[in-house]
């Protein structure tokens, strides 16, 4: 009974964090320097990790249904199952989940840190805007950049669908892509990418809410970046599940 009050009363403290979160993103002075320090680090940083899961996931689905659909003669509809499987669900949740794992737990170690060391409190006695310098570039950063990932990792997965189904037969790449996007409408691409926002989000707010609220002791660091990443991982799954019941309805 008591965790369930607990996990209550931090959904409580996560919603206010991100309520305080708007109201300092609206206030000016702007931290457009750190914002642009903190997108180098979250995403520019992230690009190769990021690369190398696109170009493996369209590898393996690739692999995975050329035995299946060639069994039934139907290796024309690969190209179209794997545009429509990548940019609709793998892709962005497959991609939201590394980057859970890396911005989250970066995200949460660095603030939890600094408010061990008590930097925060610090920033707080120098009449600086601590949350406005720590929280808003980060989350910022992390709305805005891992939508830029996903899709880029997006067109590396077709590609590297492309290149499975070249090494198992002679594919054209023109003729490829031509198959992979026409399948393709604006119901396909709009809801999948709009979602990536909200996954951006929950990313960066997770993390920095669980580092900004760290308690005393250097092992709160280590359990700051874990949680980060669990509770992100989590959220982007329900988040994923009630956007698909969405555009679904619609």
């Amino acid at each position: 009974m008591d965790n369930i009050r607990g996990k209550i009363i931090e959904a409580g403290s996560i919603i206010r964090f991100s309520l305080r979160f708007f109201r300092e993103a609206a206030r000016p002075p702007f931290e457009i320097k750190e914002t642009i320090r903190q997108f180098y680090f979250l995403i520019v940083k992230s690009l190769p990790l990021v690369s190398i899961t696109g170009l493996i996931i369209g590898l393996t689905l690739a692999l995975q249904l050329k035995p299946t659909l060639g069994s039934f003669g139907a290796d024309a509809l690969i190209p179209s199952l794997l545009s429509v499987s990548i940019l609709r669900e793998i892709g962005p949740v497959i991609i939201s989940l590394i980057c859970a794992g890396k911005m989250g737990s970066a995200i949460g170690a660095e603030l939890g840190s600094m408010k061990v060391t008590e930097q925060i409190y610090a920033m707080e006695v120098s009449a600086v805007r601590p949350f406005s310098y720590l929280v808003v570039t980060r989350v910022v950063a992390a709305t805005i950049g891992v939508p830029l990932l996903i899709v880029f990792a997006n067109s590396l997965a077709l590609y590297g669908g492309y290149i499975a189904m070249k090494l198992m037969s002679d594919t054209n790449l023109r003729l490829y892509f031509t198959i992979a996007l026409d399948v393709l409408g604006f119901d396909d691409v709009l809801p999948s990418f709009v979602k990536t926002f909200f996954f951006g989000f929950t990313i960066g707010i997770v993390g920095s809410f669980k580092g900004y609220n760290c308690s005393r002791g250097t092992e709160s660091v280590g359990i700051a970046a874990n949680a980060s990443v669990v509770l992100a991982s989590l959220l982007i799954i329900l988040i994923d599940l009630i956007m698909v019941q969405i555009s679904t309805l619609l």
